[in-house]
């Protein structure tokens, strides 16, 4: 992998933030002077870690201070450097961020598995203080996983299983999947090195065997398009090697994976989605159980897209995801598509996005205020929000998103404490249901309540999965005895 210089870095930013060069070029050499008789374990030059890591934040368009914090992000932890002289040296601001990705080392703990907890913690709460912390966690995690290679098999490994259970999950939660993928495919292949070898050549192969059919179809599409006076931009794109994985895990076959080929169409705007839609599906038969709308519903990360696999040419499937080039931004940069547009309020927006829109931001919210033991937390997090989740709607069509083995009591507490509260009855696809109902992905969830009734049990404590219910049902029952008292 060739290696960034930091002159790479400042015409990157000259090209979108040319008044922001000053400020950054002081960073550098404040990090250079620090860093200056360390090395990496590959022999580089320490220095080499804190620029890869901005040029990645910069290709991002990320504002100055951001990227003032990305080049000092190992200044406290690794030198003699500390917040005050951040602080003085730049700005409140920068200190705030640089501390948000130091890791606390200085603790007194003998415990390394309670020092690790509290690092992980720290690292997912700052999404409240700054989301831009978390931003910064990833590129910093992103290029140490490609520079995996110099460390011990047994770091190798420890590192790639933390960044699959919790980097990768938080980059698809705030939607930045040009970070995810390569994270979790990075991950997989020192994790499981043969059976990646396996699922690369299979899927090399399938390119090979491919290429020419997939630009056939390309071309013959475009032709469509242009006859039709829809402007459209084209791409062609292979399922990558650790989507494969986990599909196949499903007990699918290589071959039956629905989406190992795909043709992404971007478009002006959401007009012309739906007519490339209707253009696609007039000359490709649709396998109607492989479509989804996720502009009307869009993913719990924002995701927004169409998605449609047809019967494509030789009887090879092929899938069509269709969006406009807004949608194709926040797809690939997730939280981080706001600094494209919106540079000087990129932050606010960022953090007002997460309170209104995302679900699993809320979570972490109630799962800090809730569990006080480090350890707890994250195994709380990695198993109620990083672990297996379905997707199942309201009455409404809102989509909610729960752990795998989550019961209708957990839904309702989900909703609102009142809905669990006051929950007598549940009907889940227009049939009754028991309350202890184990969901699935894509039901339909009504909750019948009852504001005269003092239902929640201490038995019901066992029917629910989720941390947010239980505490929610205890608190009820500690409320109703004192009550009595």
């Amino acid at each position: 992998m060739s290696t960034i210089s930091y002159n790479d870095l400042e015409k990157l930013v000259l090209s979108y933030a040319p008044f922001d060069v000053p400020k950054l070029r002081k960073a550098y050499e404040y990090a250079k002077k620090h860093h200056q008789d360390q090395l990496r374990a590959s022999g580089e030059p320490y220095i080499i870690h804190p620029i890869n890591v901005t040029y990645f934040l910069a290709s991002m368009h990320a504002d100055i201070d951001t990227l003032c914090a990305a080049m000092l992000h190992d200044v406290v932890e690794d030198t003699e450097s500390t917040l005050d002289d951040v602080a003085k040296k730049f700005n409140q601001t920068v200190r705030d961020l640089v501390d948000g990705v130091t890791k606390m080392t200085k603790l007194d703990l003998n415990n390394k598995k309670e020092l690790s907890a509290i690092n992980l913690r720290r690292i997912i709460v700052s999404l409240a203080r700054d989301p831009r912390i978390i931003i910064i966690k990833l590129s910093d995690r992103l290029h140490n996983m490609r520079t995996l290679e110099y460390k011990s098999l047994k770091k190798q490994q420890s590192k790639a299983l933390e960044t699959l259970e919790i980097y990768v999950p938080l980059a698809y939660y705030i939607g930045a999947s040009k970070i995810k993928d390569e994270l979790e495919n990075i991950a997989f292949q020192y994790l499981k090195p043969s059976l990646y070898g396996d699922i690369n050549k299979k899927r090399e192969d399938l390119k090979k065997e491919t290429k020419d059919i997939l630009e056939e179809t390309k071309k013959e599409v475009e032709a469509i398009f242009k006859k039709n006076g829809v402007k459209a931009k084209f791409e062609i794109r292979y399922k990558d090697n650790y989507s494969i994985y986990k599909k196949m895990l499903t007990k699918v076959n290589f071959e039956m994976i629905h989406d190992l080929m795909c043709i992404k169409v971007l478009v002006k705007n959401v007009k012309d989605c739906y007519l490339a839609l209707m253009l696609i599906h007039e000359h490709f038969t649709p396998i109607n159980s492989r479509f989804k709308d996720y502009i009307a519903k869009p993913k719990t990360n924002m995701y927004r897209s169409i998605h449609t696999t047809v019967f494509g040419k030789d009887n090879h499937l092929l899938q069509f995801q269709i969006r406009t080039f807004d949608m194709e931004r926040v797809a690939i940069f997730g939280l981080t598509s706001y600094w494209f547009k919106y540079k000087n309020t990129a932050r606010d927006l960022m953090k007002k996005d997460l309170e209104d829109n995302f679900q699993f931001f809320k979570s972490i919210k109630e799962l800090d205020s809730t569990i006080l033991d480090n350890i707890e937390f994250v195994s709380s997090i990695k198993k109620e929000l990083f672990g297996s989740n379905i997707y199942v709607y309201t009455t409404s069509g809102e989509v909610i998103e729960l752990p795998n083995g989550a019961t209708v009591i957990d839904f309702a507490y989900k909703i609102h404490t009142d809905i669990g509260n006051s929950m007598v009855a549940a009907i889940v696809n227009d049939e009754a249901v028991s309350l202890d109902y184990v969901l699935e992905n894509q039901d339909r969830v009504r909750i019948i309540t009852d504001n005269t009734a003092y239902i929640p049990k201490e038995e019901w404590l066992d029917k629910v999965v989720t941390t947010t219910a239980k505490n929610k049902i205890l608190e009820f029952i500690k409320e109703d005895e004192s009550v009595d008292k």
